[in-house]
């Protein structure tokens, strides 16, 4: 799970800077329309929606940007009609790539998606190609200072977790649940004082790819070069990096 570990946690700290561009705000709002649309704006009734209004707490957008997206996506508010597409490819030294995208214009994506990929190194996919490498899962991360191994284990584990990790390697625990009951565990740690450094649903490879730096470094600037396009709303990969170039990055 390291190479996981390592790229939530360049994620986590980059939201927060990106957040003040409005780039994370811009995703966000799409991400809580289309949820809101297929699964109704009762956030109790819909996890993705609920999952989602967490992430929007987290980069502290305004709650009248998320009953204004929650509006549109239900159509008590005009707004964009978003289409979800998952592009599949490879980057540096074969790793796989999972691409996440909410666009109102798939012929405007689809080609910026593969000129992206294909300047970093990468190269876009058939459907299906790396897919079966990741399993869907809800993800937490708990920094080891703020609990011990075996009280965070007995709430995240009676809450429905599925498993914990304890790398010695790694600063934060590692818990797996499933898609739907990760809100919930969160809840539970938070409830019984753990303090949560973040909590998503996303796609756990079941194997990793570990790069030298160089080839580290060419896939972090293909992941920052993905994150940033406005469609894009997730990306997935099976690579582990050396810790000096993870702490590098999340600078």
């Amino acid at each position: 799970m390291s190479g996981h570990s390592k790229w939530s946690q360049i994620k986590h700290k980059k939201a927060h800077t990106d957040a003040k561009r409005g780039k994370v705000f811009t995703k966000i709002v799409k991400e809580i329309s289309i949820a809101a649309r297929l699964g109704g704006g009762d956030p109790d009734g819909n996890p993705r929606l609920r999952a989602v209004i967490e992430k929007a707490k987290e980069v502290n957008m305004p709650h009248d940007n998320v009953k204004k997206a929650i509006m549109k996506g239900t159509g008590e508010l005009p707004g964009v009609n978003y289409e979800e597409f998952v592009y599949e490819g490879y980057g540096p030294a074969g790793v796989a790539i999972m691409i996440e995208v909410l666009t109102d214009n798939k012929n405007r994506t689809l080609p910026e998606i593969r000129h992206i990929l294909s300047k970093h190194g990468g190269s876009l996919g058939e459907t299906g190609c790396v897919s079966w490498m990741f399993d869907k899962r809800g993800y937490i991360l708990v920094n080891k200072s703020k609990a011990s191994e075996d009280a965070l284990m007995s709430v995240a584990l009676e809450a429905g977790a599925e498993d914990m990790k304890n790398d010695p390697a790694e600063e934060n625990y590692e818990i797996i649940t499933a898609p739907e009951d990760v809100s919930r565990v969160k809840e539970a740690v938070e409830k019984a004082k753990i303090p949560v450094g973040s909590a998503e649903v996303t796609m756990l490879p079941k194997s990793y790819v570990v790069l030298d730096e160089k080839a580290a470094d060419q896939t972090i600037r293909l992941m920052d070069a993905l994150e940033e396009n406005e469609d894009v709303q997730n990306v997935y990969s099976n690579f582990d990096i050396p810790d000096e170039v993870a702490e590098k990055a999340a600078r």
